[in-house]
């Protein structure tokens, strides 16, 4: 079985439609792949219900309880390993990984992050986005590299920012993007149709077209 270990800090909404596209998809019949644990930073973070709702282990790893981000990082590893994950997932984590760990993982670590990568990098993308006037936004799912929300684009879904939109609509409706779009390509790595090639994201059996999918 390839066990995915996923990753989160908070309210659990990717985590959630990585569930549910497990079980409508049927990964374990068709993949041979399962979500086998849910890890948060924090106590409080409302996915860990999600998942455990589901039947999936859940794991708190405190970052405050870590003297530095190298102790915590190896400690986190060490707990992803338990499971021999053929995939991890940052389904909004918000912690900034270190090098080793990237190193650790490098192929099979992969984030979503709620903008069009290069563009605005980091926190608060929707207020910037909207600051900035843009007329297309959107989310990219990409593997992770040492420098921050910077590795191979896997795949991008975008939008048209609306007329006077503000960050908080603008929010919501990118993160029904996100739902979509990080299941499918998790999907894609996970029957092999996706990989990592050096520095590349190399595809297989997949339409370049559809890497990018513009919605109203």
């Amino acid at each position: 079985m390839k066990n995915i270990v996923c990753l989160i800090s908070g309210r659990g909404s990717n985590l959630e439609a990585i569930l549910r596209a497990e079980r409508e998809q049927q990964w374990a019949a068709q993949l041979g792949a399962r979500v086998s644990a849910v890890i948060s930073n924090r106590s409080q973070a409302g996915g860990l219900a999600i998942a455990a709702s589901h039947g999936v282990e859940t794991h708190v790893l405190a970052h405050s309880a870590f003297a530095s981000r190298e102790a915590f990082d190896a400690d986190l590893a060490a707990l992803i390993d338990r499971h021999d994950p053929a995939l991890v997932v940052l389904a909004g984590f918000m912690r900034v990984l270190t090098p080793a760990f990237v190193a650790r993982y490098q192929g099979r670590l992969i984030n979503i992050h709620p903008s069009l990568l290069p563009a605005f990098t980091g926190l608060h993308t929707h207020e910037r986005a909207t600051e900035m006037g843009v007329r297309v936004h959107g989310t990219t799912v990409h593997f992770v590299t040492g420098e921050l929300d910077a590795g191979p684009i896997i795949a991008q879904a975008a939008l048209a920012v609306r007329p006077g939109e503000s960050a908080d609509a603008l929010a919501a409706r990118v993160l029904t993007l996100e739902h979509e779009l990080l299941p499918r390509c998790i999907r894609w790595i996970l029957e092999g149709s996706v990989g990592l090639e050096g520095q590349k994201v190399i595809s297989t059996r997949i339409d370049p077209a559809l890497l990018l999918r513009v919605a109203a």
